[in-house]
């Protein structure tokens, strides 16, 4: 089975806001993801199922992010490459999303969302990555994220990645009044995170090519 990532457009918009309620039922108000493309700071990818397929009109490919994605490093020749090119893509099956806010020399992740069905398969881990690329294409030097306080699992995941706790909001979460957890990494670019990021992109390959991670 093979993904693509590629940058979010707008006719990508419809699967992209099912998949946030999806995954953020109680968030509040619900993220504007039309208004987000239009951020010159924000910037979305979006993971695409390629064995899969939604109906939808033939686009051409945009250019801009989708050039820079091009070049972005492949977590493995068959389970994961970049398309800047490829026509019809709005045809593709989106299965996960992940955005960046870039500010300075700073990425801010802002949030990282997946399909149920496609949950606890890597593919959250593979979204990771991906941001991670996108943000040292961008320049950025290091990246800082927040966390609910009761999301543990996604913490191990972060800090698996580099990331580590640096201080908390208090009632960050207008749902429920949840803390957050705020979380950095050191330089994205020091040759120890970038071995680690390396042992770590060969690893998930391998969990992508077993047919057991993706059945």
């Amino acid at each position: 089975m093979t993904y693509t990532i590629r940058a979010m457009s707008h006719e990508d918009l419809a699967q992209v806001n099912n998949i946030d309620r999806e995954a953020f039922p109680t968030q509040w108000p619900p993220p504007n993801y039309r208004q987000e493309l239009q951020n010159k700071l924000a910037h979305y990818v979006v993971a695409c199922d390629d064995s899969r397929t939604v109906e939808a009109a033939e686009v051409k490919p945009r250019k801009g992010l989708l050039g820079l994605l091009s070049r972005m490093i492949p977590l493995h020749k068959r389970s994961y490459y970049l398309d800047a090119t490829r026509p019809e893509y709005t045809r593709q099956y989106i299965i996960g999303f992940s955005g960046i806010w870039v500010l300075v020399d700073e990425a801010h992740i802002t949030n990282i969302a997946l399909r149920q069905e496609y949950q606890g398969k890597g593919l959250g881990e593979l979204l990771l990555i991906a941001t991670i690329d996108l943000s040292m294409i961008l320049k950025a030097s290091l990246m800082t994220l927040e966390v609910r306080a009761s999301n543990v699992i996604a913490q191990k995941l972060y800090g698996k990645y580099g990331f580590t706790q640096v201080g908390v909001r208090r009632g960050y979460y207008l749902d429920n009044r949840e803390d957050a957890v705020i979380m950095s990494t050191e330089s994205i670019t020091a040759p120890s995170f970038q071995a680690q990021l390396k042992q770590l992109r060969e690893a998930l390959a391998i969990k992508l090519d077993s047919p057991q991670a993706i059945e």
